[in-house]
């Protein structure tokens, strides 16, 4: 996702999603041949933001060597490997500019979106800066488009990547909760804010998996690897606020390998 609308605020905040699972899934996945190509797709969750060591040549998109989709593509060495996910991408972004590597021939994509459409950064800013009652109308804003709008944007986005790769197996990976609650933090949000902040994660990964089974795509649920490393616990696998700011309330390179790598690799 994308913090441009607010680089500008010195107290800029960061909002996108993650994944996860176990080590002995991934173990199982590399032993198994990848005769197709790889695509991967999808906003900054999937580009790697927050891991650093980018692809020079990607720019803003800031694609990471450390990303899951990167090692993923090193372990297992699939007929080619396509990175077009990009930081800030929507579900238009996708449709529009990430699809051109799709063909008969992909046989994997991978994806993350639907964050940056739902406002999560602007929802972390408002959190952020105006206090717990702006905090929970914001959220409640969020929950509305997720649960009216974003079903449509999805159906979209995943129609068209059947239609040019209709014998790839898809991956739609979710977001992770930001907070572990009731955890170490003695300041920032309130304990209500992050609840409801949680919620809303939860609410756009059910969107997710629904839309996606219903299109025949595996979904990843990441909470499972995250829990005991989200935000508040001591041992955190994202980023709270920091430098740049683009890298707030992301996936560090940990969470990335530790966290999204192996639920992508037992669900590929």
């Amino acid at each position: 996702m994308r913090v441009s609308r607010f680089a500008a605020l010195t107290s800029a905040f960061f909002v996108a999603s993650s994944l996860a699972l176990t080590g002995a899934g991934a173990a199982a996945a590399a032993q198994l041949p990848t005769a197709g190509g790889y695509v991967a797709l999808g906003d900054s969750y999937s580009s790697g933001v927050g891991a650093g060591s980018y692809d020079s040549g990607s720019g803003a998109c800031k694609r990471s060597t450390k990303s899951y989709p990167a090692l993923w593509a090193a372990t297992h060495s699939p007929s080619s490997f396509a990175f077009t996910a990009c930081s800030g991408a929507r579900t238009g972004d996708v449709v529009s500019g990430q699809l051109g590597p799709l063909n008969s021939a992909t046989s994997l994509v991978s994806i993350t979106i639907g964050g940056n459409d739902a406002g999560f950064a602007d929802t972390m800013t408002t959190c952020a800066l105006q206090g717990e009652s702006a905090c929970l109308a914001r959220v409640g804003q969020a929950r509305t488009y997720i649960d009216n709008t974003l079903p449509g944007k999805l159906d979209t986005v995943y129609g068209a990547i059947a239609d040019k790769a209709p014998s790839a197996h898809v991956v739609a990976l979710g977001y992770p909760h930001f907070y572990k609650l009731d955890g170490s933090c003695v300041a920032g949000l309130t304990e209500k804010s992050r609840a409801a902040i949680n919620d809303a994660a939860d609410a756009i990964n059910g969107v997710i998996a629904k839309r996606a089974a219903d299109h025949g795509f595996a979904f990843a649920d990441v909470n499972s690897t995250f829990a005991g490393h989200e935000l508040c616990s001591g041992s955190p696998w994202l980023h709270s606020v920091t430098y740049p700011v683009d890298e707030s309330y992301h996936p560090t390179a940990a969470g990335q390998a530790s966290g999204y790598l192996p639920v992508f690799g037992s669900a590929a």
